[in-house]
């Protein structure tokens, strides 16, 4: 078998294909969630934390005096950059927490698909019909 043939074959299963859209969706989940995170969750964490943004929070390692991490960073200067770090451990929660409801909740849906008993065939009805009719003679 050729590279190519081999390389074809590994491409069209089914398993890459369906991790090709999973990807897919996962980077537009992502884009998403950071709007979650940026335009609704840290406004409102603003708000009850009055008004503290926290990407703003840093420890500058130079002892040069500067007014921001931004313009620190862009002098070359060391700073720790706390608040940013801050931020994406609540995106994560976020996310993680957002994840956990909808992997429970599709769970749930699986649980209660299963549970639901399948029809039998009319075809299948018959057939045991008969069987039963032709064991009583």
């Amino acid at each position: 078998m050729s590279i190519g043939q081999e390389f074809k074959d590994f491409a069209l299963k089914g398993n890459v294909v369906d991790m090709g859209v999973g990807i897919v969706i996962g980077a537009a989940f992502t884009t998403i969630i950071t709007s979650l995170v940026e335009d609704i969750m840290n406004p409102l964490i603003g708000l009850f934390t009055g008004g503290v943004d926290f990407s703003g929070l840093y420890l500058n390692l130079s002892g040069q005096e500067v007014a921001s991490a931004a313009q620190a960073k862009e002098a070359g200067l060391a700073v720790i950059t706390y608040g940013v770090f801050i931020n994406a451990v609540i995106s994560f929660l976020i996310v993680a927490f957002i994840l956990f409801i909808i992997i429970k909740n599709v769970n749930r849906l699986k649980k209660a698909e299963a549970e639901i008993p399948e029809e039998t065939p009319r075809q299948e009805i018959l057939l045991e019909e008969i069987r039963d009719a032709l064991k009583a003679r």
